[in-house]
């Protein structure tokens, strides 16, 4: 039990559990889960965030292997759209292969198996993750749909410049990005938070893993697979395992290694985020599919990003 991967992932797993056996006996309802949910994001998150950042310099962020995870993240994204066709549908399948649930279980199982140093590097990953990944899927998209509506004789004027501009400033502007930034600069002052607000911050952010965990059982709890597992079973094997391989060859391949490096590849390995349903409901393509997808990779990350951990602790 004192093993790191078993130590780490085990908490997840329960509280996790705990929140499905929660939701099937609907002791929480899904009115009030997504009041939770806004508690989390909302307020839980930026607490965390910014308290964690407040004290980091920026001489202190290494970003190479943060490069390389997005290196590997767009070379997959093309991949999978060129080989589903590059259609609305194709874009949404590629996020869904590269898109992480970094936040509702990437920070509480990093902090548990890495410490505050893992998640200083999780953090910087985070603090562009949206940005970099949602704003390309979003140029993409709109490029996707001005050509079907060119084809189809209806060819709307699109402006790529305020498609553009509307995404980075809803990626900047968000619960999650805006506290990194905001902390990162407040600790370049020197400057240390009063312990009377300190500690309140710390209370929140302590509450956050927990809550956040046993929220994504409750989720899983209602979520119906269906028709669907087949393809949800493929994503999830592109998503859970290759995606943090092809992190890992790469920057192995360029003689990076150290505990940020470990970080991107779990990072990698974690379940397809929430954002891409938003995605496929926005863009009307792929809903059940990123839904049942959504369940099974989270699901089977309880063996794939053991499998993961287990190897790169060998490595």
């Amino acid at each position: 039990m004192n093993h790191p991967v078993l130590s780490s992932l085990i908490p997840v797993m329960l509280l996790i559990a705990i929140g499905f056996i929660a939701g099937r006996a609907q002791y929480i309802r899904a009115e009030a889960s997504k009041d939770l949910s806004n508690l989390v994001f909302m307020v839980l998150t930026p607490a965390l965030l910014f308290r964690t950042m407040s004290t980091v310099h920026v001489e202190q962020l290494d970003f190479k292997p943060v490069a390389m995870y997005f290196v590997a993240a767009l070379m997959l994204f093309g991949f999978m759209v060129v080989w589903q066709g590059g259609t609305r549908r194709a874009i949404v399948v590629a996020l869904a292969a590269t898109f992480s649930n970094t936040v509702a279980i990437g920070i509480p199982l990093i902090g548990l198996a890495f410490g505050d140093a893992g998640l200083v590097t999780l953090f910087t990953l985070i603090s562009l993750h949206a940005l970099v990944l949602l704003t390309f899927a979003t140029v993409m998209l709109e490029l996707a749909v001005a050509r079907e509506e060119a084809a189809a004789g209806r060819g709307a004027d699109r402006h790529m410049a305020v498609t553009v501009l509307k995404a980075l400033r809803n990626g900047i502007f968000h619960p999650v990005p805006a506290p990194i930034v905001i902390g990162l600069l407040f600790a370049q002052t020197g400057w240390v938070i009063p312990s009377v607000i300190d500690r309140p911050l710390q209370l929140l952010g302590n509450a956050f893993g927990p809550l956040a965990l046993v929220l994504v059982g409750v989720t899983l709890s209602s979520t119906r697979v269906g028709d669907h597992l087949k393809g949800a079973l493929g994503l999830t094997l592109i998503k859970n395992l290759a995606f943090p391989a092809l992190v890992a060859g790469l920057s192995w391949s360029l003689g990076l290694s150290g505990l940020p490096l470990t970080v991107m590849i779990v990072a990698a390995s974690l379940p397809i985020g929430a954002n891409v349903f938003l995605f496929s409901q926005r863009y009307n393509v792929a809903e059940d599919l990123v839904t049942a997808s959504v369940a099974v990779s989270t699901g089977m990350a309880l063996i794939t990003v053991s499998l993961v951990m287990a190897l790169v602790n060998r490595i």
